[in-house]
């Protein structure tokens, strides 16, 4: 048994002499593998520019089942410039983001990123440059003129979340020796933008705020003043790998060419300028038993979902206010405010977007096939499931039922339950929950469009014959 165990292990030894000799053994080592550069001609030959980024209101989301968001927005543009077709890939966090990409995941980060001496090694921040700071977010009122210096801030209530906004307060404090009342709000069920809705309501006087997230809520709240800074500009920009520096020069190139074209204009005005708010005068009376102009399509195509023509009309006047030129800061037009791929999916043939007939066909359409998609849900609560995807896109409601099942929530039970977690979409921690699929979303709108619509169809049903 010894003999036959010598015999067998000599000849493994001879066997992996031979295979290291032929491998280029005896004492040289392989040479060292040649990394493939994957800089911008790589790239156009995939015909596809991979884009990273976050969830958040000024970068990425999903609205009523369309990509949506300033940064995605000028990410597309960037790639159409090249002839590329645009692929997003959303990261976690931010050093998520950036391993993402040193690991090859993507060709190039189309978010704001702070630069700071801790990445400027690894990365080459090229393209879209920001410069951002903290701003006081307080509210206009008649009569009372705004803090114009940080002085004022003296003996002032200031509620914020925990994180960068409260480290600034702290230091701004201790340099005008003291004085200003913080708050920590550290609710889970209060985000940062529901402290400056808070804010524009005047349930609390003051919180703080990047200025681009301001700018984009006082589109939401015009009675909000942004106009007093808190900290030192901080310069943020996309970023690129040290090895790609085609990739780096043309998004350089790109962003001096367009920072004031058209495109990226009407980009920024989208997100930054236009108002979001629909202004709701009432058009008719009610005592005269008509609510619009457009009852007569009401009628018409509500029994073919089983809904009363006066909730379709309720939903109309939340929507557009019943003006069928009305076109929204997202692109929904139309008495209905379908957006267009939408409209085009229910067979609005383009350019009758606008078309009150076909606006309504449409938008019953739409809904009879989203109310399907919630028919394991007994009326009249499957109602609100479907107004709710109507205005947000079936997806984050989807999310917000199941973070509602999570958290030992009745799913199927809108108000006081789905409702509450439609409202945490825009907080990151249940955003990149592992059970949402959507990620951010503002849901306060949806909330807001929920009981709105179901509030005035109750006063429409005291008031106007079926």
């Amino acid at each position: 048994m010894k003999t036959k165990f010598f015999i067998l292990h000599s000849s493994l030894i001879s066997l992996l002499l031979l295979l290291l000799f032929a491998c280029g053994g005896g004492g040289r080592k392989p040479a060292p593998a040649v990394p493939v550069p994957h800089d911008l001609p790589q790239i156009q030959d995939t015909g596809r520019l991979v884009a990273l980024t976050l969830y958040s209101s000024t970068s990425y989301f999903m609205y009523r089942g369309q990509d949506m968001g300033f940064q995605y927005e000028l990410a597309e543009q960037f790639a159409r410039s090249l002839g590329l077709e645009l692929e997003v890939k959303v990261a976690r966090s931010v050093r998520d983001m950036i391993r993402m990409l040193l690991s090859g995941e993507g060709d190039l980060i189309a978010y704001a990123l702070p630069v700071t001496k801790e990445w400027k090694d690894s990365l080459r921040y090229c393209g879209e440059e920001i410069i951002t700071h903290q701003v006081l977010v307080q509210r206009r009122a008649r009569g009372v003129k705004p803090l114009s210096d940080v002085t004022q801030l003296v003996g002032k209530d200031i509620y914020v979340k925990p994180g960068k906004y409260h480290d600034r307060l702290v230091n701004l404090d201790r340099e005008l020796g003291g004085g200003i009342r913080i708050h920590v709000v550290r609710g889970d069920s209060v985000t940062h933008e529901d402290l400056i809705a808070q804010v524009a309501r005047g349930e609390i006087p003051y919180t703080v705020s990047d200025d681009d997230v301001a700018r984009l809520n006082r589109t939401y709240f015009p009675q909000l003043d942004v106009s007093l800074p808190l900290s030192f500009d901080q310069r943020s920009s996309w970023a690129v790998r040290p090895d790609c520096p085609l990739l780096a020069e043309a998004a350089d190139r790109w962003y001096r060419a367009n920072a004031s074209s058209p495109d990226y204009e009407a980009s920024e005005k989208r997100y930054f300028e236009q108002s979001k708010a629909t202004p709701h005068t009432p058009i008719l009376s009610l005592s005269r038993g008509i609510i619009s102009h457009y009852d007569a399509l009401f009628k018409k195509y509500a029994p073919s979902i089983g809904w009363d023509w006066r909730l379709l009309a309720s939903l109309a006047y939340n929507e557009s206010n019943f003006d069928t030129t009305a076109v929204s800061w997202a692109g929904a037009r139309g008495l209905m405010q379908l957006m267009p791929s939408t409209a085009r999916a229910m067979g609005v043939p383009p350019g009758r977007e606008q078309n009150p007939e076909e606006s309504v066909r449409a938008a019953v359409k739409y809904l009879g096939q989203t109310a399907r998609s919630f028919r394991s849900i007994p009326e009249p609560e499957r109602t609100n499931f479907v107004l709710a995807s109507y205005n947000s896109g079936i997806g984050h409601v989807l999310d917000a039922m199941a973070l509602a099942e999570k958290y030992g929530k009745d799913k199927y039970v809108w108000r006081d339950n789905v409702e509450k977690f439609i409202l945490l979409k825009s907080d990151e921690r249940y955003y990149t929950d592992s059970v949402c699929r959507h990620g951010y979303f503002r849901g306060v709108e949806t909330y807001n469009f929920v009981r709105d619509i179901t509030a005035r169809y109750e006063r429409y049903r005291q008031k106007i014959p079926l």
